[in-house]
């Protein structure tokens, strides 16, 4: 009787624990499923939308324990594409992103935590070779299998930086101090 008793205690205990670890998911870069995407006013009488087209990541995600999730991410900033070359190549000089000195932007997080339906993602944003905090709402958009025989899950979060917080000193105008972030990515269970 003790003997199934400790059986039973154990199984539980396994099945316990099995549920409170977060999935770890590779962002999927390839084939136009995630993107990190930016927009920052003009003059203040429009959008200029950009996007940085390489980068790369991972995710934990755990639906019941959203303390348990974690997000990692690298971006390549000479990537930077705003639809305009020239504009592109003054973004990437020292007046912007400085890619020659600082070639890669990251975003870690440090804690996650159920916001209403959202997701807030608290972490270190390193731009152009300062780090600051930053904060992410997220929302879960689906999960579930693949055609492939594997698992997805795919979130869209948003985000604002202050420009000079990154020793971005270029005056654009009093419109153009923030630049809002759009991201949308699709990670693969590993």
């Amino acid at each position: 009787m003790k003997k199934n008793f400790r059986i039973l205690a154990l199984t539980a205990l396994l099945a316990t624990s099995a549920s409170a670890f977060a999935a770890d998911y590779k962002i999927a870069t390839e084939g136009q499923h995630a993107f990190v995407n930016f927009r920052i006013q003009h003059l203040g009488y429009s959008w200029l939308y950009g996007t940085f087209k390489d980068f790369q990541g991972t995710f934990s995600f755990d639906e019941k324990d959203p303390t348990a999730d974690k997000v990692n991410v690298s971006i390549d900033t000479a990537s930077i594409d705003t639809n305009h070359a020239e504009r592109d190549k003054h973004l990437r000089s020292a007046d912007f992103l400085n890619v020659s000195k600082y070639p890669q932007a990251t975003f870690t997080s440090t804690s996650v935590k159920k916001a209403q339906d959202a997701l807030q993602i608290e972490g270190k944003f390193t731009l152009n070779g300062v780090t600051k905090p930053l904060t992410l709402q997220a929302k879960l958009m689906g999960k579930g299998d693949d055609p492939w025989g594997g698992k997805r899950a795919g979130f869209e979060a948003k985000g604002k930086i202050h420009l000079k917080d990154f020793n971005i000193n270029k005056d654009l105008g009093p419109a153009a101090q923030d630049a809002e972030l759009i991201i949308s990515v699709e990670g693969i269970q590993q």
